[in-house]
């Protein structure tokens, strides 16, 4: 299962994505380090086919596949870019998680996926 971080060579050998968290702590696990925020920032615009396609869609009603998949895409790579800030900083797990996004422009928008990184290592090694 879990292992404690000094006993890897890096943060990076813990598949933090299994530790990660809207909450602000593990169960079954202790946070001995905090180590700031991180965060994945993604700018993103809709095409010119993709908006025409999503017209046509808006005109036939219910949801909107084109701008749905977009959405889903751009938040996870701003989630991925986050893991690798916490990698970066030596965390193994990530904290209070939240997304926020705002429209630059017309069209164009910042998604940002944040979090405090944090070291934890598992309640049973004390």
């Amino acid at each position: 299962m879990y292992q404690d971080p000094a006993s890897q060579s890096s943060a990076q050998d813990i598949n933090i994505h299994h530790y990660v968290t809207t909450g602000f702590e593990l169960p079954n696990h202790r946070i001995v380090r905090t180590l700031g925020i991180v965060r994945g920032i993604i700018v993103r615009s809709r095409s010119v086919i993709g908006t025409v396609g999503a017209s046509f869609q808006q005109l036939v009603g219910g949801n909107i596949s084109l701008y749905t998949e977009l959405c889903e895409e751009t938040r996870n790579d701003a989630y991925e870019l986050m893991i690798q800030h916490a990698q970066q900083v030596g965390a193994n797990a990530i904290i209070g998680v939240r997304y926020d996004a705002t429209e630059i422009t017309q069209g164009v928008t910042e998604v940002l996926c944040y979090g405090t990184a944090v070291v934890v290592v598992s309640q049973d090694q004390g």
